[in-house]
């Protein structure tokens, strides 16, 4: 299964560039992916599985049993002829057709996951992954209102319900103790009925079965190939296959007949009835659909083998029938240039193929023999011959199905008294032909219904509840299933002579438009959504913090109150050297410094001050690389700090809490981290995990854990966080750019002219210090040096790219300091979206390099190299992607300079 995922896969991604090359007809070339599957769906192919995560227990498995071979067949053989249709429906100019193309097969192959998926997390993503590519796909005409709209409705509800879908997953799976789908069917777990009414809940949202029917007649703005696939073959099948495939399970649950037998009886009703009134051919078939898929839900939610083969032999009929009625309404759309059914007259004799199709399709639809939907309706009404009311509820949306078929065939192809007949453009054989194929079928495979049924035995006995029995049979005599087929006839050819006054009654008894309410319903929600962010999003940061921290103590309190009586094993030890009593004096020395604190600048210091404490605590525990880079953080950010607050002449905001809460608050919240952290020790079971570190250092070649720990054993975290550092960096100085002459610090410095002076700083003689713009001459590429050697000697001991790159950032912001823009832009000529594009770019390069060529990242090559007065140096892939961390944090300090500095240095030469 894997190959073919993959090769709908490549077939995406190549899609627009086949379109740029041969023009519509690369849907041709496309439609090998989806042929590919239908003919590997005829081998019969075997369930696979292959570990994905497995210290979650989750694997790759497909499965490979009667339905997901049905489905299978459908998704791609379908898929394959509406990408044959696709060459000749839409045009050589047609915008967006590679995107066409690409989605359509992303579609496909998610699709074609999520009908053979053997994990229910597995088939969770397929499942979403079908979500958003639908909504691509019906959106297909983003300049159209319409179209964007359908397509958020789409998204939305069908969305919300995978939610639903996915907390009923976990809940089968934490019963069961696997995800797995064969093995949950093989031995059913008893599980709350709830979490079958949330997988129900996520099958009738996709199935657009009632409440969550609006979007599907909505969707009927995407283009024809769009709806005879997704809402005939492949997506709205996607909530049937679901209860199919669990029926065996939980079929015999009240739940689950309570909820799915009445919505889809319902559903059938009310889509039927709502069919009657349509005007618009492609919306008329809509809402059929959204009643026939309320049918194949009686059906499968009944939860009785009987009704069960019934649905699979719909199932079959209905995709067939329902594909080929949609590709023919684009016949007519394009042939006739309308496809509202009271404009058009007469097409049955100017499109007879076209015609010939649509009535072999209608007639499968309404029930006719000898096609194969006439063999599904007759098992269906065998099978729920003991359940009258259901029953009475079908026989009537069957009678609906036959009026609205025959109103939908009159509309589009009869000669309407008194009206001239419509002038039509020879339709594309390639757009007739997948349609009369499909329709064609209908009436092939219904010869073959002993056949199928055999083969669908496997399926059909796996349920407890066998119910009334019922048969596959072109006929099976005459019987009360054949009587209330002919009475659905009969009533549906009445409904349809009297077309006019049903469809004023129609109008006249309907109270509101669905999608008009779910629209109505999203902006009430929007709009309470805004009031609440307006009564709780203030923008006030000190209330933000004051919430979670109350927040935080309360829930800690709570928890340490209510939960059982504290005893500790271990004896808690208050300190364990003279040093850390002193240090922590002097921390709180700061803090109350900092409450008591007039001005921002003191404010930033003594907020400094508990920062280098902590490094201080960190020496004292015997981390001097934790220490180091807290101490040149904690200065980094200080200067930063002064660059802001310097220009900031007002005193701080009186605190609207006094002093006394505050400080009371903040003692709860310490004390409860501080016992939190003591139980949450004391509970320890295993062995400390920091224990196996020098061990796993020593085998990485490094003599510095800390080191070994960012760089080889969590080497992908510390990409994953140089790449945050780069976004937030041109985040915070995008946001800090209100005019483009603060970019001018970021150009490169002329060359040097004769007899320019060595000190060119910018600043007004009045600010210069001539001391201070010397030593930052004289030691800068001192400096520099040793951020350099902290970067070369940090795989072994104290240093690495991050602390080389603060000190060298360091330098940096004292040359900026001594001398303005023009001494920063000569320390460095770069502009600093070079050294970040160069960092980041060696960070995530060194790393798939080494994952490519190494089998594990940054495992490419290793050596020792001794070098004079530095000692032994370990080169390797380490070391290059330690200097993409290098360069990164360079960049970021000269981008914050230039973001944080130019605009305050323009405001003082202005001055």
């Amino acid at each position: 299964m894997e190959p073919l995922l993959i090769l709908h896969a490549a077939a995406a991604l190549l899609a627009p560039w086949l379109v740029r090359r041969y023009g519509r007809g690369a849907m041709l070339l496309l439609a090998a992916a989806p042929a590919a599957g239908f003919c590997y769906a005829l081998v019969g192919p075997e369930p696979s599985a292959r570990p994905w995560a497995p210290a979650l227990g989750l694997t790759l498995a497909f499965r490979a049993d009667e339905v997901s071979l049905l489905m299978m067949a459908l998704v791609t053989g379908i898929g394959a002829l509406v990408m044959v249709y696709s060459a000749r429906y839409f045009s050589s100019g047609e915008p967006g057709l590679g995107r066409y193309g690409a989605i359509m097969m992303a579609f496909a192959g998610s699709m074609l996951g999520l009908v053979t998926a053997d994990d229910l997390l597995l088939l969770y993503v397929f499942w979403e992954l079908t979500t958003v590519f639908s909504y691509l796909l019906i959106g297909h005409h983003p300049e159209n209102r319409a179209s964007r709209r359908a397509g958020m409705q789409a998204l939305v509800v069908t969305t919300l319900g995978g939610l639903a879908m996915l907390a009923g997953f976990v809940m089968i799976g934490l019963a069961a103790g696997t995800y797995r789908i064969s093995a949950i069917l093989a031995d059913p777990p008893q599980v709350a009925p709830v979490a079958l009414v949330l997988v129900l809940v996520g099958a009738l949202a996709k199935s657009a079965i009632f409440p969550f029917s609006a979007w599907l007649p909505a969707a009927m703005a995407a283009p024809t190939p769009v709806s005879a696939y997704l809402h005939a073959a492949a997506m709205v099948k996607a909530g049937v296959y679901l209860l199919a495939l669990l029926g065996p399970a939980f079929g015999d649950v009240t739940a689950w007949r309570a909820v799915a037998v009445p919505l889809g009886a319902l559903t059938m009703l009310l889509g039927g009835w709502r069919a009657l009134r349509e005007t618009d051919l492609k919306k008329l078939l809509a809402y059929g659909t959204v009643g026939q898929l309320g049918f194949l839900i009686v059906l499968f939610g009944a939860g009785t083998g009987a009704t069960a083969l019934a649905g699979v032999a719909m199932l079959l009929a209905h995709a067939l029938f329902k594909a080929s009625l949609f590709l023919v309404v684009g016949v007519v759309d394009r042939a006739a240039g309308r496809r509202d059914l009271r404009g058009l007259s007469g097409l049955g004799r100017s499109m007879r193929w076209t015609c010939g199709a649509a009535v072999l399709a209608g007639a499968s639809m309404a029930g006719l023999p000898p096609l194969a939907g006439f063999v599904a309706k007759e098992a269906a009404l065998g099978a729920l011959l003991d359940d009258p009311l259901v029953l009475g509820a079908v026989v009537a949306g069957s009678a609906l199905t036959v009026a609205y078929t025959l109103r939908f065939l009159w509309g589009a192809f009869a000669a309407k008294p008194g009206r001239r007949a419509t002038r039509v453009k020879r339709p594309a054989a390639l757009m007739v032909a997948p349609a009369a194929l499909l329709a064609g079928l209908g009436l092939v495979l219904a010869p073959l219904a002993g056949w199928y049924e055999t083969a669908m035995a496997v399926y059909s006995d796996a349920f407890p509840d066998q119910g009334h029995a019922t048969h596959l049979a072109i006929w099976s005599g005459v019987g009360p299933p054949l009587l209330l087929s002919l009475l659905s006839l009969a009533v549906g050819g009445v409904l349809f002579l009297a077309r006019e006054p049903v469809a004023r009654l129609g109008a006249a008894l309907h109270v509101t438009d669905t999608g008009v309410a779910f629209w109505h319903a999203l902006r009430r929600t929007d709009l309470g959504a805004l009031q609440v962010t307006g009564v709780i999003q203030r923008g006030s940061v000190p209330d933000y913090v004051l919430l979670t921290l109350v927040s935080l103590a309360g829930v800690g309190t709570l928890a340490l109150s209510y939960g059982p009586p504290l005893s500790l094993d271990t004896p808690v030890t208050w300190w364990q050297r003279g040093e850390q009593p002193l240090l922590a004096v002097l921390i709180a020395v700061a803090v109350v410094l900092a409450l008591r604190a007039r001005s921002y600048l003191l404010l930033a210091l003594s907020v400094g001050m508990t920062g280098y404490g902590v490094a201080l605590l960190f020496l004292a525990h015997g981390s001097p690389d934790l220490a180091l880079t807290q101490f040149l953080a904690e200065t980094l950010s200080l200067v930063m700090f002064v660059l802001v607050l310097r220009r900031v002449s007002n005193p701080p905001v009186e605190a609207r809490l006094p002093l006394a809460l505050r400080l009371g608050i903040g003692l709860v919240i310490g004390a409860v981290v501080v016992v939190a952290g003591v139980l949450a020790m004391d509970a320890r079971q295993t062995q400390p995990v920091g224990d196996l570190m020098a061990g796993a250092a020593e085998r990485a070649g490094a003599g510095n854990i800390v080191s070994a720990l960012l760089l080889d054993i969590r080497a992908w975290d510390t990409m994953g966080e140089s790449t945050v550092i780069v976004v937030l960096t041109l985040g915070v100085t995008s946001l800090i750019y209100l005019r483009r002459t603060s970019y001018a610090i970021g150009r490169r410095p002329s060359r040097p002219r004769p007899g320019r002076p060595w000190l060119a700083s910018a600043l007004p003689e009045g600010d210069r210090a001539l001391a201070f713009e010397v030593a930052a001459r004289l030691t800068f590429h001192t400096v520099l040096v040793l951020s350099v050697f902290l970067l070369f000697v940090g795989h072994s001991q104290v240093g690495g790219g991050f602390s080389g790159g603060i000190v060298a950032g360091l330098a940096i912001t004292v040359r900026y300091l001594a001398g303005g823009r023009d001494e920063l832009a000569r320390a460095v000529p770069m502009h600093p979206g070079v050294l970040l594009g160069v960092g980041l770019t060696l960070s995530i390069g060194t790393a798939l390099v080494g994952l490519a060529f190494g089998g594990e990242a940054l495992s490419m090559l290793a050596a020792d190299v001794t070098v004079p007065l530095v000692g032994t140096v370990h080169l390797s892939t380490v070391l290059l992607f330690d200097l993409g961390i290098y360069l990164t944090v360079v960049g970021m300090v000269q981008d914050v300079l230039r973001a944080l500095g130019a605009e305050l240095d323009e405001q003082i030469e202005a001055s």
